[in-house]
């Protein structure tokens, strides 16, 4: 489809992939960092995070790889109790972030965070302003009235009637918004390996796998894509102009 992306990279699998990372950044696509050990901020805490991110910046730099400026936290575990990661995200050197959820679910969320690209005050991720450190790109959700609606992809890119799924993201974008739209490779493999889970667990975690990818298809014909740093320097020109 000719389309652009950015791949959200786990620290401790880099060295493993260091020549398919190097060609997927040649090819124009963009390296974005998900941690090292896919632990979620919750668990890691301030000095566990930062030690993480070193971590993924050593190794990037030994591997030849280009610098990632992007950031998103694992199970979008950036929320109200975890904004102090904000500050040390722009400590560490990253542009943006791509982890608030803007609506609260069971596992995760931030109910009334900016549903578009903005700068979030240190402290409080439902307040933008001009002197945030670094820029959020939160995932999509629609709205309906005074309801969120999540739409950005994963379990709700494949278990939403594709129908449904199309016409919120319409409705999404029709609000003059980019769409930020996720997915694992693992979710559009049928033969991908699965552990024992629980009945619903297992249903949300592996449910759709076979119709994903043909989904994703559909939409790369709907929509222009590119990676998450190109657009948002389309959509806010000064971004790169937040100092380090």
């Amino acid at each position: 489809a000719g389309a652009r992306a950015t791949f959200f990279v786990v620290g401790e699998l880099l060295a493993g992939h260091a020549d398919l990372l190097q060609e997927l950044q040649a090819e124009g696509h963009e390296i974005g960092c998900h941690g090292w050990s896919h632990r979620t901020l919750w668990e890691l805490g301030e000095s566990g995070l930062r030690e993480e991110l070193q971590r993924f910046r050593e190794e990037e730099a030994r591997l030849g790889l280009e610098s990632a400026v992007g950031f998103r936290a694992p199970t979008f575990s950036l929320d109200a109790g975890t904004c102090w990661a904000v500050p040390l995200l722009a400590e560490q050197g990253f542009r943006y972030d791509s982890s608030v959820f803007p609506l609260r679910g069971p596992l995760y969320g931030v109910a009334g965070a900016p549903l578009c690209a903005y700068r979030p005050q240190p402290g409080d991720l439902t307040r933008a302003g001009s002197d945030g450190p670094l820029w959020e790109l939160p995932p999509t959700v629609a709205c309906l009235g005074p309801w969120r609606a999540p739409v950005a992809g994963g379990a709700y890119l494949r278990l939403l009637p594709f129908p449904l799924l199309r016409w919120l993201l319409r409705r999404a974008a029709a609000e003059g918004r980019p769409l930020v739209l996720y997915l694992h490779p693992w979710e559009m493999h049928r033969e991908t390996p699965r552990v024992a889970l629980p009945l619903l667990t297992r249903w949300i975690t592996y449910g759709g796998q076979g119709a994903a990818l043909g989904r994703v298809a559909r939409l790369l014909q709907d929509y222009r894509f590119a990676p998450l740093g190109q657009v948002l320097g389309l959509w806010a020109p000064t971004a790169w102009e937040v100092p380090l």
